[in-house]
């Protein structure tokens, strides 16, 4: 055996690894720590009027730890359409339900990271809370254009962790800098930040029909259950058929353990900061 090329072959599998998506994804994408942090909030390269990249994901749905909803790029999304025939029965169930099958909006901001500026910008995703927070401000007169390259503001962010919230999350809060501030004072690093930016929209990828359609049924009949235990109506048709493919009949019995299963997996104060970076 040789061992001087099994340790290049280690090496070029490193090299791939570091290459892969995730690799990628630990470069793109930055979420702050606990403590006090600093950020620029860049002008986005794929839109000039809006910094902001709102997309809508779903948790826990089957087997996939997330899935980006089809919309994000105009095409069909099962899992809505479902939820759509939960609304229209006349079932104060159906229509709870179908309100946690709702997907949760994150958005995404370039940020550079001050300190950080050699590692170029980051996507930063967060909820609406603080999405809520940068809108404030861009409508504050006084605070103006905070993504502005000459004058603009840097952003200040304050995180506090689990032991703070009370839950197993972080928690951050936004503040613009009290002075106004250049990007950078070197045009070619500025240049560079407004045209070296990754899109949200590029970086995640729509899954088939097919696909969201096969997790949504995966959820609604797991192995080993029987179907039919989510919708207390007749059967709903899920994709216009005269038979639903999910059997949705259920009885009282079974509700309760269903409806507790949905309220864990889509409790809005979980899962809403668990994309995969």
């Amino acid at each position: 055996m040789d061992l001087n090329a099994i340790k290049k072959r280690l090496n070029d599998f490193q090299k791939q690894a570091n290459n892969s998506s995730g690799g990628q994804q630990k470069q793109l994408f930055w979420k702050p720590s606990v403590g006090k942090q600093v950020v620029r909030v860049v002008p986005n390269k794929y839109n000039k009027k809006f910094p902001f990249t709102e997309m809508k994901f779903y948790y826990g749905i089957g087997s996939k730890r997330v899935m980006a909803s089809p919309s994000n790029w105009g095409e069909k999304d099962p899992i809505m359409e479902f939820a759509k025939q939960l609304r229209q029965t006349n079932d104060r169930e159906n229509w709870r339900l179908a309100k946690k099958l709702d997907p949760k909006t994150r958005i995404f901001a370039p940020v550079v990271v001050r300190g950080q500026e050699s590692e170029g910008v980051k996507l930063w995703q967060f909820g609406k809370e603080v999405y809520q927070d940068f809108l404030n401000m861009a409508a504050d007169d006084e605070i103006g254009d905070y993504t502005d390259i000459v004058g603009g503001r840097d952003i200040k962010l304050t995180t506090v962790g689990p032991e703070t919230t009370g839950t197993q999350y972080n928690k951050t809060s936004v503040g613009p800098s009290l002075k106004t501030s250049p990007l950078s004072n070197d045009e070619k690093v500025v240049e560079t930040l407004l045209n070296d930016q990754a899109d949200p929209m590029k970086v995640f990828k729509p899954l088939s029909y097919d696909d969201m359609k096969a997790s949504l049924q995966e959820w609604l009949a797991p192995e080993g259950e029987n179907e039919g235990d989510i919708i207390s109506e007749k059967a709903v048709p899920f994709d216009g058929e005269s038979k639903s493919n999910y059997s949705l009949d259920t009885n009282a019995s079974k509700k309760t353990s269903k409806g507790q299963q949905f309220d864990d997996l889509f409790n809005d104060d979980k899962k809403t900061d668990d994309l995969p970076f």
